[in-house]
């Protein structure tokens, strides 16, 4: 199977390295890729959104599966070009895709299948803002309707802070504050059967301790052993396949990876949002668990045959993933600084604990810093407590001027807490 991924940051090279160990798999492509995924697929230079351009690569490839990674690909139709060409796509539909490219329409989605989810106003003017904010208090919940790179949220005790996100952008969903834990759940669906992948928690906060500002995702883990064992069981019931359900019954039926951001509230399971793809860092934690062959789990949901497929096999041990993050991230980072170590990682760590690429670019034999989130470290281990030690060894080798990264993640579910 010749297979082409879409896109250039840690996730995809988490699909990349997934598919390379493979057997299915006999030619791996990555358009635009980064410096590590080259070292397991062959890089293409390609406009990730422009549907064109990419279906053109995957016929010229004669690939058989293509796998869009990034949100902003799949809110622009490029799943549709590629279908349209006849080759098999794991990615939903532009019009699908709306549920992660507008909060207000997964909201009415949600509302149409009886998915619980916070209560929430759609506000265009400065005074339904204020009318929201009132209603609900604070913490202030401000949402960006549209994409935004997993920083358009804004939660708050500050009320003018909340206004001026709001003021910011051109339609906001605002909506009462969910308590709890959060958890992220995967599901692997083909518009009819649903396949829930291992639940992960995520750490959106820059710094310690949940302070700082959203980001995309400064670390995971997975398993959750604090979460009920009935967990999953009950989001596919209440949450996954009715959604899923709706989105047929709407005549734009969602097929890909279909993300779900939870809220483990005193009033039950709530959702926060939604993705229409892999997210970034879970996917690394998801991944790095998944013993059943990657490849043929895609092509089932990409081609209608996920009700044929077996059981997913998966692995007893821990992952931990820590986002290695360039200066000055989540705001504007500083690039084209060198990092170090990576060898050092491969020989020492692996295969316990591995280089995740994002940011990254190779200048000769030089690797340097291309973006905010630069890299992550994914380790495993026996349980939580051996798979972060191995993740902080590993991140200690690594040199990057100016670089950040939390030093708190999963330490609470190792210990317990």
């Amino acid at each position: 199977m010749k297979v082409l991924v879409i896109g250039s940051g840690a996730r995809e090279h988490a699909l990349c390295r997934s598919l390379s160990l493979d057997p299915a798999v006999t030619a791996l492509h990555c358009a635009p890729g980064n410096a590590g995924i080259a070292e397991v697929a062959e890089l293409h230079r390609v406009d990730a959104l422009d549907g064109a351009a990419v279906s053109a690569l995957a016929v010229e490839l004669g690939a058989d599966l293509v796998v869009v990674g990034p949100e902003a690909p799949l809110v622009a139709g490029v799943a549709d070009a590629v279908r349209e060409a006849g080759i098999p796509v794991f990615g939903p539909s532009q019009e699908a895709a709306r549920l992660e490219g507008s909060k207000a329409f997964a909201k009415d989605v949600m509302a149409g299948a009886g998915v619980p989810t916070a209560r929430s106003y759609v506000c265009t003017t400065e005074a339904e803002v204020t009318e929201a904010l009132n209603a609900f208090g604070a913490p202030y919940v401000v949402k960006d309707d549209g994409l935004a790179a997993g920083k358009g949220v804004v939660v708050t005790d500050d009320v003018e802070a909340a206004r001026a996100h709001a003021a910011a952008c051109d339609r906001v969903v605002i909506e009462e504050y969910l308590d709890g834990p959060e958890v992220s759940l995967f599901a692997v669906t083909d518009g009819v059967t649903v396949l829930p992948l291992q639940p992960a928690q995520d750490f959106k906060r820059a710094l310690d301790g949940d302070e700082g500002p959203n980001t995309g995702g400064m670390g995971a883990y997975s398993p959750l052993p604090w979460a009920d064992p009935a967990l999953v069981d009950e989001v596919m019931r209440t949450v996954l396949q009715p959604t899923v359900d709706e989105m047929r019954r709407r005549g734009t039926p969602f097929s890909g990876l279909l993300y779900a951001g939870l809220a483990i509230t005193g009033r039950g399971v709530r959702v926060i949002e939604f993705n229409a793809r892999f997210g970034d860092p879970e996917t690394q934690v998801v991944l790095a668990r998944l013993r059943t062959p990657l490849a043929g789990v895609l092509m089932a949901a990409a081609t209608g045959n996920l009700a044929d497929l077996e059981p997913l096999r998966w692995s007893d041990e821990a992952a931990v993933t820590v986002v290695v993050a360039s200066h000055n991230y989540p705001g504007a980072p500083r690039t084209g600084d060198p990092i170090t170590g990576l060898d050092e990682v491969a020989a020492k760590d692996a295969p316990h604990a591995y280089v995740l690429h994002a940011g990254t670019r190779r200048e000769g034999d030089a690797v340097l810093s291309a973006g905010g989130r630069v890299l992550s470290v994914t380790a495993t281990g026996a349980d939580l407590t051996e798979a972060r030690e191995r993740a902080y060894v590993a991140v200690a080798r690594i040199g990057l001027d100016g670089s950040q990264h939390r030093t708190d993640i999963a330490a609470k579910a190792a210990a317990g807490a």
